[in-house]
């Protein structure tokens, strides 16, 4: 499958607090809240959404596109996604811009405070899939970027007739009720967290009966209780793979649509493609950082069986 990736595309600074975010908040005083947290630690990391993903997909077999906007410091990490195989020739560098950037703070209790600053991810929504020669998609991956750019990729793979995953994700909270209610239809599968899924219905008015007639698959991640994949009539329950440990959560979710669409991508079933998703995910949670995580397809296959049991279908991604 010719699967383009659209979105963020960031460099990330990660801290760590050593307490709880939830012991610094007063919350009879949350009308004029103003905190400071000091932090252990603060490594940069290459993140943004859309190579979080794409690097997962390429990591079990897939040979995604990214299509995303980046500034005049890119080079660095340009390098590093060619060495990984992964193509950057649809990536548009912004020459005058920086490239955006993602601020995270995680507590110990994996509670996080983030930040976003746009730089040259705002002019993605002047870069269209027709502008770029990419009508002849198999599949789009709308991820979180600048939100006109994600409004557009909807319209645009709409009239192209091309299918499409909206992971409205972080903007959920910047979509309006009646931006969410024209992008969200005709969506072949919705990707949300148990959070954003509450968001989008209260912003549209929705209830989950609803939103589930108007895309084709819904995908709610909800953290250690796994995931929740409704197709039709079906709801299937989808378990997390045991970690050894979790080092830092940031990028987990785009790990898991990584590893669903390399499934996907492969052909493989729904219900075996929610399972490639939350070991990726572990994976990432065992790491400090998005990318930072590696394996062999068969080490990845070998670890599933002993996580989910025994899945022949699996073969397809060997070869």
């Amino acid at each position: 499958m010719k699967i383009i990736v659209t979105g963020s595309i960031a460099y990330d600074y990660l801290m760590s607090f050593p307490g709880k975010f939830t012991d610094q908040i007063v919350p009879d005083k949350l009308a004029r809240i103003s905190v400071s947290f000091l932090v252990d630690d603060m490594v940069r990391h290459r993140g943004g959404v859309a190579p979080n993903i794409a690097y997962s997909m390429k990591l079990l077999g897939s040979d995604p596109i990214i299509l995303g906007t980046v500034g005049q410091d890119f080079g660095d990490y340009r390098a590093w996604l060619e060495e990984n195989g992964i193509r950057t020739d649809q990536i548009v560098v912004i020459p005058e811009k920086f490239t955006a950037s993602f601020f995270v703070n995680t507590d110990t209790e994996q509670n996080q405070i983030a930040s976003f600053y746009t730089g040259a991810m705002a002019d993605s929504k002047n870069v269209s899939l027709a502008s770029r020669g990419l009508t002849d998609a198999d599949a789009v991956i709308i991820s979180p970027s600048d939100p006109a750019a994600m409004l557009n990729y909807a319209t645009e793979c709409r009239t192209l007739g091309i299918p499409f995953a909206y992971d409205p994700s972080q903007q959920t909270a910047r979509l309006s009720g009646e931006e969410l209610r024209g992008s969200i239809p005709g969506a072949t599968w919705l990707m949300v967290n148990d959070y954003e899924l509450a968001v989008i219905q209260e912003k549209t008015g929705w209830d989950l009966a609803r939103i589930r007639a108007e895309v084709g698959t819904l995908i709610v991640t909800e953290g250690e209780k796994g995931s929740v994949i409704y197709r039709g009539e079906i709801e299937t329950r989808i378990p997390v793979a045991p970690p050894a440990y979790i080092a830092e959560p940031t990028g987990a979710g785009d790990a898991y649509r990584g590893g669903f669409f390399a499934a996907l991508s492969a052909g493989l079933p729904v219900d075996v493609c929610g399972r490639v998703g939350a070991l990726c995910s572990t994976y990432v949670l065992e790491q400090i950082g998005t990318s930072n995580h590696r394996f062999t397809v068969t080490d990845f296959v070998a670890r599933y069986e002993t996580a989910f049991g025994p899945e022949p279908t699996l073969k397809k991604m060997t070869g």
